[in-house]
């Protein structure tokens, strides 16, 4: 299949970012690869059309994409891993102002949090949080994204919030999802 090379300039500069959101769609590695591969082939496929707003038309290919493993998981029987602690958040260890490889292990350690409180919200909810946080989308650009109404998004928002403060140890709310958000990924 023959596309031109600005398909190839959208890759570059876009596929960390679509990795990112289809990892925090599914909450695997290796699923979010795979995940991005169909969605560039597809749009690949589609480049004329897709050409115009290739991100966001990539990116409701990962929605869709993501529906489609979900009901194909839900089809199958569960496994589980051995090593899993019945997704015990891990909690960061005591703070070494002194050490910059702390730092580094403290963001780490956060966002591997935010991950697995993400993976324990209802699939609709994880996909407004992805969409409006991580992606950066308005409540009308994710509404458009999910195929729902703008009620639904601010619906899904607001209880994905409240479930994931206490998962995150967020107890104060400040009342501006924006800023709860941002400041829990940090």
């Amino acid at each position: 299949m023959r596309v031109d090379a600005s398909f190839d300039t959208f890759v570059e500069a876009r596929s960390t970012a679509l990795l990112r959101t289809a990892y925090l769609l599914t909450g695997d590695r290796s699923e979010a690869e795979d995940l991005v591969q169909t969605a560039l082939l597809r749009t690949a496929r589609h480049w004329a059309t897709a050409c115009e707003h290739p991100h966001a038309y990539t990116r409701q290919v990962l929605v869709n994409l993501s529906h489609d493993r979900l009901r194909r998981l839900r089809r199958r029987l569960r496994e589980t891993p051995l090593n899993d602690r019945d997704g015990a958040v891990v909690e960061p260890g005591p703070a070494h102002t002194w050490s910059a490889q702390h730092s580094f292990e403290d963001q780490l350690t956060e966002r591997h949090s935010v991950a697995a409180a993400l993976r324990q919200l209802p699939v609709r909810q994880r996909q407004v949080v992805v969409l409006r946080f991580f992606d950066d989308l308005s409540v009308a650009q994710t509404a458009a994204a999910m195929g729902c109404s703008l009620g639904a998004v601010k619906s899904h928002t607001a209880r994905a919030l409240d479930r994931l403060r206490p998962l995150l140890n967020d107890t104060a709310p400040t009342g501006d999802p924006d800023k709860e958000m941002s400041h829990a990924v940090r």
